[in-house]
């Protein structure tokens, strides 16, 4: 694996995590109901989950290398489709201005918050969906590493990168919340990400690398 590819993939995890979906509003949230302590609880936790959806992307996607490179690459442009779409929301919510930095009213409790966040996020079959989307479009399997060192670097280096910027979050929850520049903040983030999606679909759909 190339640095390369490495890059494109950090830069790629950074922008998707700074997007303020469900994992964010739920830091947030706990962040203004307690105290940054509380955020900080609920992004580790998250990142506990995310460390189980990428153990359970490594085996899953490893297995199926090794039994037929054709159903990989299916997986591929199936991942490469649903990236698209995601895309594709991202732009339509920059053009129509929504923001997603709006709390609930009811705010969750504090309590065992680490712990919630493990349950919410090993349970979201979003988070599941996205890891063996994302995950498979940076692995070569022409290389001498194998695809199983390969899915597992980047997705320790995703679930590090995703913790960090979660814990951004929740240092700076209550900031972003209450600035009258958090609906500009979230738009240029769907923006921005939109248009890598985008890019990183049509990459794979017209790339004549079979690894």
């Amino acid at each position: 694996m190339d640095m390369h590819t490495i890059l494109l993939f950090a830069l790629a995890s950074l922008t998707l995590n700074l997007i303020p979906g469900p994992d964010v509003i739920y830091i947030v949230s706990n962040t203004m109901k307690g105290k940054a302590s509380a955020g900080t609880q609920a992004a580790l936790g998250l990142g506990v989950g995310y460390m189980f959806h990428t153990f359970a992307a490594v085996f899953g996607l490893s297995a199926l290398i090794l039994s037929s490179a054709y159903a990989f690459m299916l997986v591929k442009y199936l991942g490469a489709a649903y990236l698209l779409y995601l895309g594709i929301s991202s732009l339509r919510n920059f053009m129509k201005g929504e923001s997603k930095l709006t709390l609930p009213d009811q705010k969750p409790e504090t309590t065992n918050v680490f712990r919630q966040g493990v349950i919410v996020s090993v349970l979201n079959p979003k988070v599941a969906m996205f890891f063996l989307s994302f995950l498979p479009q940076f692995i070569d399997t022409s290389l001498s590493s194998s695809a199983t060192q390969q899915l597992l670097v980047l997705g320790l280096l995703f679930c590090g990168l995703a913790t960090l910027c979660n814990s951004a979050y929740a240092m700076l929850g209550s900031w972003i919340v209450n600035s009258a520049k958090a609906s500009r903040f979230s738009r240029i983030i769907e923006g921005v990400s939109g248009l890598l999606l985008i890019g990183l679909a049509a990459k794979i759909a017209f790339s004549n690398n079979r690894g």
